[in-house]
């Protein structure tokens, strides 16, 4: 920013000498100076630099130099944090959630997103949800309808209450998710309330909702039911301001007495589960060598043991073992990656996966760029200390 920018049109008019059938210049004249500076990209680069480190880093968030100041007197809920309010909605959407833990999947914040497609033009979303869940405010929900909690693994009781809430509210679209217990529970409030249920949906809008049938072969379209199940990545979240989640008072459920005297849900041994339906994954890479302590560290975890293709290659572990592109591409809620540099391959096999933690000396590596969180160790050291620490818990 130390040199102006020349202008030499505004140089060349200074420079003309009126009068005359042919222009003239003076060479003697002053030259004028132009307004705009010119840019000095060293300077900016400068002024970028982040202090401390080896390597030079630069803050792009901050504009030639100039950080955004933030105002104190300000607050964020005054100055950046907005809240979607429906006063007194057309109709209601309903969204029942699959929730399990309390904790929403990402596709039950899909479902979200399209309840919004659904209330476009005076309706509101409500979720159905039993007490003790997540935000649900920010993913999308502009009433919330506490559902009472379920025990045990009570599949009946579950539909019943939300088959009651559903006419009791008096809902327009109800959609649930297409898995293992939110299309169960779908197609138990389906029986129930005697209505088509629109199942494995793979697109939604107001006005169609299509799903493959035949083996893929042809598409089935019709305007959404009341009744709509979706599978995962058919809609996008809900990315709109934070909603109101005003409370919504529901009937008491009425006790009934299913077909069902006692159900539970036994858990898989994680060891047999295929990894391309295992929730939490621990994959060693090339820079773990003692492979009993890595299965060790699997079962305290009840994790279900990967690989790289290094030492599937290697014979280490069992080529089912192996993720990546050229194995198995998962789609598990959590994934350790346990000394994985992160080959463009092994990459494009945790795509799907939510939370992602890497243990690796190289602060550098492309693994842990992806993790979400990361541990600067050797992983033979910090295995042991995993394993001690599990033990120690009650």
């Amino acid at each position: 920013m130390s040199r102006l920018r020349r202008d030499p049109r505004a140089e060349r008019e200074a420079m003309r000498i009126a009068g005359g059938a042919r222009p003239r210049f003076s060479r003697e004249a002053s030259l004028p100076v132009s307004a705009r500076p010119r840019r000095d990209p060293r300077a900016e680069i400068e002024a970028l630099l982040v202090p401390g480190g080896t390597r030079p880093r630069l803050d792009r968030l901050s504009r030639g130099g100039v950080r955004p100041v933030r105002d104190e007197a300000t607050s964020p809920s005054e100055s950046t944090v907005q809240t979607r309010i429906v006063t007194e909605p057309a109709f209601l959407v309903a969204v029942v959630p699959d929730a399990p833990g309390g904790r929403l999947t990402p596709l039950d914040r899909q479902l979200f997103g399209a309840a919004h497609l659904l209330a476009a033009g005076g309706g509101a979303v409500l979720a159905l949800a039993e007490p003790g869940h997540d935000d649900l405010a920010g993913v999308g929900a502009d009433r919330v309808g506490p559902l009472a909690a379920v025990a045990d693994y009570d599949p009946e009781a579950r539909a019943a209450a939300v088959a009651q809430a559903l006419e009791s509210l008096n809902i327009r679209h109800a959609l649930f998710a297409e898995t293992a217990e939110g299309g169960d529970l779908a197609r138990r409030v389906a029986a129930r309330l005697g209505e088509p249920l629109f199942a494995g949906a793979e697109s939604l809008t107001p006005k169609l909702v299509t799903r493959p049938a035949r083996g893929r072969r042809v598409e089935q379209r019709r305007a959404p039911p009341r009744l709509v199940s979706l599978v995962a990545d058919s809609v996008a979240p809900y990315g709109g301001a934070s909603c109101e989640a005003r409370a919504v008072e529901l009937p008491a459920p009425v006790p009934t007495t299913g077909a069902i005297l006692s159900a539970e849900i036994i858990l898989a041994d994680p060891a047999t589960v295929p990894l391309g339906e295992a929730e939490f994954v621990v994959s060693a890479g090339n820079g773990v060598s003692d492979i009993p302590s890595f299965l060790d560290l699997a079962r305290a975890l009840r994790a279900t043991p990967g690989a790289s293709r290094m030492l599937c290659d290697a014979g280490l572990m069992p080529r089912a073992a192996q993720v990546g592109a050229s194995g198995t591409v998962l789609g598990a809620t959590c994934y350790l990656a346990l000394g994985i540099a992160g080959a463009p391959q092994h990459l494009q096999g945790i795509t799907g996966c939510e939370h992602v933690v890497a243990v690796n000396t190289d602060l550098h590596a492309a693994m842990v760029e992806r993790a979400g969180l990361a541990i600067i160790a050797d992983a033979h050291a910090v295995m042991p200390a995993l394993i001690a620490a599990l033990e120690d818990e009650p």
